[in-house]
């Protein structure tokens, strides 16, 4: 199997559907309550998990109710959890609302997840075993760069998801071999709305970018050559969180295995498809047989 590592969030969604959103001052009645096991870090996690690859997952939860059942999760998902720190004080949450058009107001409070800004005794030497380093933004910037560092000292592949975007600095760029972002954030890291524009702005900083496209699949530009899209499969989305996630676990599975990267893609894309027509992020990934027979279909 190859080994993955994922330096990154781990959150309960704490997530209230409702008609409409209330106003400022405004009090409503929901109809439905969740608490979904979530966070970029996780997602990728649990992704990278079902489809097919030896997981670690290096993270931080509180030492409360929800720190235990993230820990359980991660478990029951077949994730390592032995770089999984547990810290004083409370989880990290994100607390949602959902009204009936697909919309949604968020409010994500860090906690453990902020304690993550440096690697952890051990943290290093399991990084250097990997196949792969994956790596988000919803932990401190310190924490990313620490893990992107190691990773380039033992010459570990890094991709990063650069969400939620914000300015990134030149030291982390420079430890990136992979840059994955959504056209929304490939704009925001280049003011460039095209994506073919905006990934060939990012290539002066990183050597590969994959810019994805939602539906209409993806586009992957490297230096020296001609970049090129590969389509997604055409389904019915359900509910698309997490099939971002869904994609960045799969496709590393997919590259540490040794697939070309127009075929990585494809797999990657044929995962994300699964998971929008299904409700719920990490309930919604699926597992490697699924992944095989939609890539094959």
């Amino acid at each position: 199997m190859t080994l993955i590592a994922v330096l990154g969030s781990t959150n309960m969604d704490l997530v209230a559907y409702v008609e409409k959103a209330p106003q400022r001052g405004e009090t409503v009645t929901g109809r439905e309550f969740r608490t979904i096991p979530g966070g970029k870090g996780a997602n990728q996690a649990i992704a990278a998990a079902h489809a097919g690859g030896d997981v670690t997952i290096i993270s931080a939860v509180g030492n409360d109710a929800y720190g235990a059942q993230l820990r359980s999760t991660f478990e029951h998902s077949g994730v390592d959890t032995d770089h999984l720190r547990t810290v004083e004080g409370p989880s990290g949450t994100a607390h949602i609302v959902v009204d009936d058009e697909g919309g949604n107001a968020i409010v994500v409070i860090p906690a453990a997840n902020g304690t993550v800004d440096h690697l952890a005794p051990g943290d290093e030497g399991m990084i250097a075993t990997a196949d792969a380093l994956l790596l988000q933004l919803e932990i401190p910037l310190a924490g990313v760069l620490a893990g992107a560092e190691a990773a380039r000292r033992h010459g570990v592949r890094t991709i990063l998801t650069p969400a939620p975007a914000q300015p990134l600095p030149s030291e982390l760029l420079a430890a990136v071999d992979l840059l994955v972002p959504n056209e929304h954030e490939a704009t925001a890291l280049t003011g460039r709305t095209d994506p073919r524009e905006a990934a060939a702005a990012l290539l002066d900083q990183v050597p590969e970018v994959i810019v994805t496209l939602g539906a209409a699949g993806s586009l992957y530009a490297t230096r020296g050559a001609e970049p090129f899209t590969v389509p997604a499969p055409r389904v019915t989305a359900v509910d698309s969180t997490g099939a971002g996630d869904t994609f960045v676990g799969a496709l590393a599975v997919a590259l540490a295995e040794g697939r070309p990267m127009r075929s990585a893609l494809s797999w990657a894309a044929a995962a994300a498809a699964l998971s929008v027509q299904r409700p719920g992020a990490t309930a919604s990934m699926p597992f490697r047989a699924e992944i095989d027979k939609q890539y094959a279909s």
